[in-house]
């Protein structure tokens, strides 16, 4: 999620709903149980989904749900601290919203995109509340438990994300240094063979002929006495199994 994606957040919670109340209690109501329904139509549609897919269709149904309520409040409800709730509520299910979104991310490109999904969401909440300068003493102290809640939460959610970077990444190190480590013994098996052989052909006289292998690239370099034998050299190491490639560069010695 990049700052456009952030600020287009702040800005909707901060001005979606600028619309004049009229306390209508009936009209809001239509409202609110016209959200409802359209978020059970829109949810039933996510379970023809799987995975993460499913995950994030319901978060999105939550999401107009939530949308759907605050324009209500802003239309017929004209209590500060019921404005204030509602833009709330559309800023914490966009990031619920965005988090879900996060999870087709893994290592420090997940950690990156929940921590911009939280500033989106600590902006938009900042928002909310300059919107109602004043609240009550009441309103306070639920907004600070509110707040210690989701401090709580946003840290064990960083802590999880950076011990799952952490984890991928030795696991990463580990298959690496493992498979290096099988590849040196492969190539180790390679060169004794391909030395072996190039020793017990009567064609071949191996005493001046280096053997090395790379990742089952056998290379073959020294001093032979004729053509034929850094030929038959060359033929010796590609039967050996494992041997992907034969580099010579055997020189045949002048007489």
């Amino acid at each position: 999620m990049n700052k456009l994606v952030i600020l287009a957040l702040a800005t909707a919670i901060s001005s979606g709903y600028a619309v004049a109340a009229d306390n209508d209690p009936v009209a809001y109501k239509a409202m609110k149980d016209k959200a409802a329904t359209e978020y059970k139509v829109a949810k039933a549609q996510c379970d023809n989904l799987k995975k993460n897919a499913k995950d994030i269709c319901r978060e999105e149904a939550k999401v107009a749900r939530a949308k759907a309520e605050a324009d209500a409040v802003a239309q017929h409800r004209s209590d500060a601290k019921d404005i204030r709730k509602a833009r709330e509520d559309v800023a914490e299910a966009e990031y619920d919203l965005a988090k879900e979104k996060c999870d087709d991310m893994s290592g420090n490109a997940k950690s990156a995109c929940k921590l911009d999904a939280k500033a989106a969401r600590d902006t938009a909440i900042a928002d909310a509340r300059r919107a109602d300068p004043t609240p009550t003493m009441a309103e306070r102290t639920a907004d600070a438990v509110d707040s210690t809640r989701a401090k709580t939460a946003d840290a064990v959610d960083t802590t999880r994300d950076r011990t799952a970077a952490a984890t991928d990444t030795t696991r990463n190190t580990a298959r690496d240094t493992t498979t290096t480590a099988g590849e040196a013994v492969a190539d180790t098996v390679i060169t004794t063979k391909v030395k072996a052989d190039l020793a017990a052909d009567p064609a071949v006289k191996a005493m001046d002929v280096h053997v090395e292998t790379v990742k089952g690239v056998v290379m073959l370099s020294g001093f032979v006495p004729s053509k034929a034998e850094a030929d038959k050299a060359v033929q010796l190491a590609r039967g050996v199994k494992g041997v992907t490639e034969v580099k010579s560069s055997l020189q045949v010695k002048s007489k």
